[in-house]
């Protein structure tokens, strides 16, 4: 079947040289079980019609899609896991397969890979992933995506028939390779390895590219590094306030998991809050709490200043410093327009944005509500009062505690595309994606082979989507 009129190739990741990337070959599996496709985000590369046999074809045993890149790209970088440092990183169970230009604004997209086997950097890994593992990178980016987070979108899961050993669960465990979509698989870990390697010409080369390639309306703007650290500052501390927006835990911030477009990406050990609690921790190993949830936004700071050491040989140190002083009042900035957002709200001032936000993060440590209910109960503001008092948490909304929010909450208008008549705000009580409900599904799948569980989740997930985000 032919590729839709959305599909545009490109080549743009080997302008920048081989000194970028190691050419790869995918693993051989014994078997292709397609188990998820992504046609919401296949429309968006022309990938949408078509067939199944041809769909793995290309995202199964990596046949290179027409025009597009030859083969498939493991990327180069270095970075801080855990904050110590490892020059032996570099893309151990992925690759770069594919680019393309998104038919909704033209910008470019990337396919990369989670579990094709293994490459110069697998480190002695096998470079497989985990049915499971796949199944929670579903679950966390399309749960994002509908929340209104900047993600990747896990594009296809395709189970490969292999029996994987690991130490974190039951063993042997079943396999799949998955693809997911994102805007750049660029890293400030990219910036890190070029300057542990002093390797000045291929760090201007590299902040050209980008510039060039993801920010042409400022490409030539006065200093290239200059304008590539104030961009990623932005939209680095917008990701930061969507996730704790979104009561979300990445789990794994090292540096080599930043992107220079904002996007968060790679699913390993992620939650959701139930209710508010900053030291909540997604990863076992993070004894510490170094990326616990409260400590998301140091976390992503202390990831730019890495970047900015990187760039210094390229522009005025003092530069930089000013843009990154900066980052506090635009992650505050960010945070109340998700705050805003996640409540159904219009925008009036900062100054009430601000107080707005200050007043739901007070009820949501004080109340100790579940974290999407309040969210959930009044998006829409004074629209859904009623919806609210007459919901299964009415009883935290009945006294003193709430006052000081409901005040500010009944100052807002409701977002003009607002529309309560949607299924969604029929439920009781919200979607959510707490760890008991991602085992929840995850048994019938190991147990019985049973998908329907999952399929029922992204039915709920998509209706969400639909009610939270209407123009998407």
């Amino acid at each position: 079947m032919p590729f839709s009129a959305a599909y545009h190739p490109a080549r743009a990741h080997l302008t920048l040289g081989e000194a970028f990337y190691d050419p790869v070959e995918a693993a051989r599996f014994p078997a292709h079980i397609l188990r998820f496709r992504n046609q919401d985000a296949a429309a968006r590369i022309g990938l949408e019609t078509l067939t199944d046999a041809e769909w793995v074809e290309h995202l199964g045993r990596f046949v290179p899609l027409p025009d597009g890149l030859p083969t498939p790209l493991a990327l180069r970088y270095h970075g801080h896991q855990f904050r110590q440092y490892n020059p032996d990183l570099g893309d151990g169970r992925g690759f770069l397969f594919a680019q393309m230009r998104d038919a909704r604004d033209g910008r470019l997209l990337d396919i990369g890979t989670k579990g094709s086997g293994r490459t110069p950097w697998s480190r002695g890994g096998d470079g497989r992933l985990t049915l499971k593992g796949g199944v929670r990178e579903i679950l966390a980016s399309e749960m994002l995506d509908a929340l209104g987070v900047n993600t990747s979108r896990t594009l296809s899961v395709i189970e490969t028939g292999e029996r994987l050993q690991r130490g974190d669960e039951p063993s042997p465990t079943r396999s799949c390779v998955l693809a997911r979509l994102s805007h750049s698989h660029i890293r400030v870990g990219t910036f890190q390895r070029l300057a542990a390697l002093e390797d000045r010409a291929s760090l201007t080369r590299l902040v050209d590219y980008v510039m060039a390639t993801y920010f042409p309306d400022r490409h030539g703007e006065g200093n290239a590094a200059t304008a590539l650290f104030d961009i990623v500052c932005t939209r680095v501390a917008r990701l930061a306030a969507q996730w704790m927006g979104a009561g979300f835990v990445h789990g794994v911030l090292n540096t080599d998991n930043i992107n220079i477009t904002g996007e968060s990406f790679d699913y390993g050990p992620w939650r959701f809050l139930p209710r508010y609690d900053p030291s909540f921790v997604a990863a076992y190993f993070d004894q510490s709490g170094l990326y616990a949830f409260g400590r998301q936004p140091e976390a992503v700071l202390w990831t730019l200043a890495r970047l900015a050491e990187c760039l210094i040989p390229l522009t005025e140190i003092d530069d930089l410093q000013k843009i990154f002083d900066d980052f506090p009042d635009r992650y505050e900035m960010e945070m109340n327009n998700v705050i805003v957002k996640r409540l159904g709200l219009s925008s009036i001032s900062r100054n009430d944005d601000r107080d707005l936000s200050s007043a739901t993060w007070t009820f949501l440590e004080r109340s100790g509500i579940g974290f999407e209910n309040l969210f959930f109960d009044w998006y829409g503001g004074a629209q859904s009062r009623h919806r609210a008092l007459n919901g299964p948490n009415a009883h935290f909304y009945a006294g003193a505690e709430f006052e000081p929010l409901r005040q500010r909450i009944d100052g807002y208008s409701a977002r003009p595309d607002l529309d309560l008549s949607s299924p969604y705000f029929s439920r009781s009580v919200p979607c959510t994606m707490l760890i008991d409900a991602v085992e929840r599904i995850w048994q019938p799948i190991a147990d019985q082979d049973d998908w329907s569980m999952l399929d029922d989740t992204l039915a709920s997930i998509r209706e969400m989507k639909v009610a939270l985000l209407p123009a998407a």
